[in-house]
């Protein structure tokens, strides 16, 4: 109805021009003219007594009625794929990346034939002359409208046809009254009247494993929640989407992202920007249930175990599920927490660390002893003399290594460093982290 109105809404006519001024050109006002009594009522100012103007075109629905000669199948289901570009919110535009991708489902729409009056009042034939003039010209015998511009509505196209043109509403003779003069076209619009589409997330499921129980109800061999039934819970791997695990939060990552720090280092990683939402990534397979669905993190380094936590959405940021870690998934330490990791050769007691105190422990980067360069470092720990990846520690007397990496090549250790949280294993090489860090599609999965 909206398109039908803007077919005849910048039509004008001609006043004929007075003396030496030129003609006048006066745009014809269009309004749908099934108004409803109260509407009437308001136009009319509440007055029986109020005239209406001219000229002036109005619409309305005469007839809709089943259209039998274009009915198809009417089961048909219509499937188009769809694949959007990722937008990022920041700058509201679209990146060249791929983004969500879509099932639409169409059932067949039901066919109907649209018949609708278009009144053309006028005060005086050569206003009528003039807007059937502008009008005629455009239906010979239809115009197509298109009432949307979304590709995948194949009900979007439909065609105008003028049927027919009644001249005048007058009978002759007129008689004693003069009514205003009204010539009505009536056109006819295949149209169509369609159900809501089905729309699917679509998500490449590169593996999925049916929940089952061993006969001893084992937690390691099973996903057990009492909850649930047994065999109703699914456990899946998104290889397309990474996930980068600081603290207690996961973040979403896509397949090519890359991270400041790598995971064989100490250094934790930042957060790097994504337009990732878990929502979205979860939605693909299924429902996230807070504190009961989870998420398992292969090992990092090669073995069978797994970092499990269930999982909830970040109430703050979407980008992010909060992790509750189970503690007896995590490596169990063997040596003892230490305070910070440091370079020595940067850093000392009561040079931008704390005063010695006994039992103060440090995991150091670099090799400290007499090759010292820096008199001030000497002097502040002391006759030490340590290798890079040694812990040292304070015991009152002065520092000494507790732990001595050279000697322990073949010998995988755990320490936590309880100014950041973080635990780090021991390769036998180097220091790395254990657990926190970045795992690449495969290597995690979400068990909903």
């Amino acid at each position: 109805m909206l398109q039908f109105a803007r077919i005849f809404s910048n039509f004008q006519i001609e006043y004929g021009a007075q003396g030496s001024e030129n003609a006048t050109l006066i745009r014809v006002p269009v309004r749908y003219g099934d108004a409803t009594r109260q509407a009437q009522t308001i136009i009319q100012e509440n007055s029986a007594n109020s005239m209406p103007s001219t000229p002036l075109i109005t619409f309305y629905i005469s007839a809709l009625d089943y259209d039998r000669p274009r009915l198809q199948e009417p089961y048909f289901v219509s499937k188009v794929q769809v694949r959007q570009r990722t937008y990022d919110s920041a700058s509201d535009t679209y990146d060249t990346t791929q983004g969500n991708a879509f099932t639409i489902e169409r059932l067949m729409p039901v066919p109907y034939k649209l018949t609708i009056n278009c009144d053309m009042w006028t005060s005086n034939t050569n206003q009528k002359f003039q807007l059937f003039e502008q009008i005629a010209t455009l239906f010979n015998p239809a115009l197509e409208i298109q009432n949307t511009d979304n590709y995948i509505d194949w009900t979007s196209l439909t065609v105008v046809e003028l049927e027919q043109v009644t001249w005048s509403s007058r009978t002759i003779p007129i008689g004693t009254e003069n009514p205003i003069d009204v010539m009505t076209m009536r056109f006819g619009l295949p149209v169509w009247i369609s159900a809501p589409a089905k729309v699917k997330k679509l998500g490449v499921v590169e593996k999925i494993i049916y929940s089952v129980f061993d006969a001893n109800g084992d937690a390691n061999e099973a996903i057990v929640n009492s909850d649930l039934l047994l065999g109703t819970r699914q456990k899946f791997t998104p290889y397309r989407y990474q996930t980068l695990l600081v603290g207690n939060k996961l973040q979403a990552l896509k397949y090519s992202a890359v991270v400041d720090q790598p995971n064989d280092n100490t250094v934790p990683p930042d957060e790097p920007p994504s337009n990732e939402f878990w929502n979205a990534i979860v939605g693909m397979y299924g429902v996230l249930r807070p504190g009961i669905s989870q998420v398992r993190l292969d090992d990092q380094w090669g073995g069978d175990s797994q970092i499990i936590g269930t999982v909830s959405y970040d109430p703050t940021d979407n980008r992010f599920l909060l992790i509750d870690i189970d503690p007896d998934t995590i490596p169990q330490n063997t040596l003892d927490p230490v305070n910070a990791v440091i370079n020595p050769l940067l850093s000392g007691p009561g040079i931008g660390l704390p005063a010695a105190a006994i039992g103060q422990r440090y995991l150091i980067l670099e090799d400290i002893g007499s090759n010292t360069s820096d008199p001030s470092y000497t002097e502040a720990w002391g006759e030490l003399s340590a290798r890079a990846n040694d812990i040292i520690e304070y015991t009152g007397s002065g520092w000494q290594v507790a732990f001595e990496a050279g000697t322990h090549y073949n010998n995988i250790q755990f320490v936590t460093n309880i100014t950041t949280a973080l635990q780090y294993r021991w390769t036998g090489e180097t220091w790395v982290k254990s657990y926190e860090g970045l795992y690449p599609g495969g290597e995690w999965s979400l068990v909903l």
